[in-house]
């Protein structure tokens, strides 16, 4: 796992790229490789990388990057791993390349010269790669399929920089960071800005699945090289549940033993539910020592504290365990640090305790580590995929008697605490769309009402839900008739679980030189657990239901059938006394014209008054304020 930045000029017979600047870049990503550095200028002086690594395979001197083929024709900067390098090489190799090193890196390399560009199409694991090729004077950004590594880019006065991070990027000497209204007013629907755009104006991130070729002339186009949509297998019974278990076992046991592929120590971070139990069980069945688990909390919130969990899985499998506690000074103190390895907001409080916990993991000398993600986007793990696929199955009503039935509903609601102003009952009864995303903070109508009035009708030009709506109608011209669920398995995996959770994962344990890997996203098992039925994913009205049958046997019931708490209680009571004095005096305070400051104080007023559970929203505009005061400002004391 590593970083990388480097900047492309078009046109320019006279390029201004030096050692000086590439170096400034890749310092602002050390963390990402605290053990090596290197940079690149091509001999026309157009194109330069560099790069920071954290040695996770091959640690000797022979992995440094940036690294370019024998005849110096095609160079790479490369951030991720190549789980199937091996078997790759083993073919490349027969085809007449001779490797210097045992790194995937070389792989890549020899893999482009042997199947052009799409040599892509091979690769399995997580990745973002940029390769410049000699002969074509041309530049080739990829990112992963799933998403799970991030590659960002912008054009800037006739070149074009990138890197592994934002930072990166607003480190080059032309680069000014301003804020972009319309990923603005997604990010304050969907707590995170979705891809292409970023919170930066003239920013960009590069879509999962994909790949940008650049020409010296500073042509650029975007080549989507995979898509979750992809033809079932021939001859399987996808509805058979024996078959379906049986199968997922098959490759979720292949993709944990990938992703075991180190020269360095790795582990497990365990909440003791179902998924990272799952990667501590398969993982302890490949290794022939104790595997070394880490498990954080937040003291005083008891029924989120699932350490006793944790430790059920640890001596059922024997594993060296860890444990972490932390208070509210484990988030106010960590403000600053957050902010900054962000690069833009997530507003998920879960940022916090993983910081915590994969502190934990890098001081106990654990470099690679395995993580859950992915389970739920993928077998329906959230009520809230089952409440929208249901309604949306049910007739509509007239948009009159829809708003009198929501109005009657608005005091039962507020007195169970529940956001009355807007929900997904909400949009069923008035006809809106159904369902945005599972982690929604304003949905339009509201964000109407939150921005300054000069705001609204420029608001209005960017609806958030038209995102959604997209997305849906791509899924089903692409699987016409598909069910519900599908749909919204489709939209959750490409957007919330790409941008958001794989995001919030890569950077919090990036900032300690943390390799965090995904066995859930295997690309081979999410495209067969996309063929399987919603009626199997969530039989008897049960959330991950195959998944779980999937399990059995494996993992104690008691840990497959117990109730879904999610990461350190996912952010659902983190807004202590104390926190939310702080949030308060942020937001009331701001420098800017973005908000109605009397819909602020009226939020926070009621929230503190009533505890209704506008815990989504206080968290999203305090950790746009901050990031705000970080980037945009300047301001270094949070």
């Amino acid at each position: 796992m590593c970083g990388f930045a480097g900047i492309f000029c078009f046109h320019s017979a006279s390029p201004s790229i030096t050692p000086e600047i590439l170096k400034r870049m890749g310092d602002t990503i050390v963390h990402r490789g605290p053990d090596d550095e290197g940079t690149f200028i091509a001999p026309h002086g157009a194109l330069g990388f560099a790069f920071r690594r954290l040695s996770i395979i091959d640690l000797s001197p022979a992995g440094h990057q940036p690294m370019g083929t024998p005849d110096g024709s095609v160079w790479i900067s490369f951030n991720g791993e190549i789980y199937n390098h091996r078997i790759l090489r083993a073919e490349l190799e027969k085809h007449g390349f001779t490797y210097r090193s045992r790194t995937d890196t070389e792989t890549i390399l020899y893999a482009y010269k042997r199947w052009g560009e799409r040599f892509v199409d091979r690769l399995e694991g997580m990745f973002a790669i940029a390769l410049w090729d000699r002969d074509s004077d041309t530049l080739l950004l990829y990112r992963d399929r799933l998403g799970i590594k991030p590659l960002y880019y912008a054009e800037c006065q006739g070149s074009l920089l990138f890197g592994s991070e934002i930072k990166a990027i607003l480190a080059h000497p032309s680069m000014e960071a301003r804020l972009s209204k319309e990923a603005f007013f997604h990010y304050l629907t969907y707590i995170h800005t979705p891809a292409p755009l970023t919170l930066f104006e003239g920013i960009r991130k590069l879509e999962p699945g994909c790949y940008l070729r650049i020409s010296r002339a500073g042509r650029m186009e975007r080549i989507r090289y995979w898509d979750i949509v992809s033809p079932p297998q021939e001859g399987f019974d996808y509805t058979d549940e024996t078959a379906v278990a049986e199968r997922l076992r098959e490759l979720f046991l292949r993709a944990v033993e990938k992703r075991m592929m180190a020269d360095v120590p790795f582990g497990v971070f365990l909440s003791g539910g179902i998924d990272s139990s799952a990667n501590v069980a398969f993982m302890a069945r490949l290794m022939d020592r104790p595997v070394d688990t880490f498990t954080v909390a937040v003291k005083g919130q008891e029924d989120t504290n699932e350490f006793m969990w944790a430790r059920r899985i640890s001596r059922l499998f024997g594993t060296s365990h860890h444990e972490i506690l932390i208070d509210d000074h484990g988030f106010l103190d960590l403000l600053p640090t957050i902010v900054h390895h962000q690069d833009e907001p997530y507003a998920d409080p879960v940022c916090f305790p993983l910081y915590h916990v994969s502190k934990l993991a890098r001081d106990n000398g654990t470099i690679v580590v395995q993580v859950g993600e992915g389970s739920d986007e993928q077998f329906a793990g959230y009520r809230n995929y089952l409440r929208a696929a249901r309604l949306a199955a049910l007739p509509t009503i007239p948009r009159w008697l829809g708003r009198a039935a929501y109005a009657f509903l608005r005091p039962v609601l507020r007195h169970r605490r529940i956001d009355y102003r807007q929900n997904i009952i909400r949009n069923f009864l008035e006809g809106d769309r159904l369902f945005w995303g599972n982690a929604i903070a304003f949905y339009d109508p509201e964000k109407r009402l939150l921005l300054a009035p000069a705001l609204r009708d420029e608001a209005a030009m960017h609806p958030s839900r038209e995102l959604a709506a997209t997305a849906a109608e791509r899924f089903r011209s692409m699987r016409p008739g598909a069910h519900p669920l599908d749909a919204i398995i489709y939209w959750e995996i490409k957007h919330r679980l790409a941008e958001l959770l794989l995001m919030r994962v890569d950077k919090i344990t990036m900032a300690v030189s943390v390799e965090a890997r995904v066995p859930f996203l295997d690309h081979a098992l999410v495209e067969f657990s996309a063929h399987i039925p919603p009626a199997l994913k969530t039989r008897n009205n049960t959330p991950k239901y195959i998944l779980k049958q999937a399990l059995r046997g494996i993992l104690p019931d008691e840990i497959i059938d117990r109730p879904k708490i999610g990461f350190a209680g996912s952010g659902k009571n983190m807004l202590t006394p104390e926190i939310l004095r702080h949030a308060r005096s942020v937001l009331l305070a701001n420098r800017h014209d973005l908000f109605d400051r009397d819909y602020l104080r009226r939020l926070l007023d009621e929230y503190e008054r009533t505890r209704v559970n506008f815990t989504p929203q206080i968290w999203t505009l305090y950790n746009f304020e901050l990031w705000h005061r970080w980037w945009i400002e300047g301001q270094r004391t949070l």
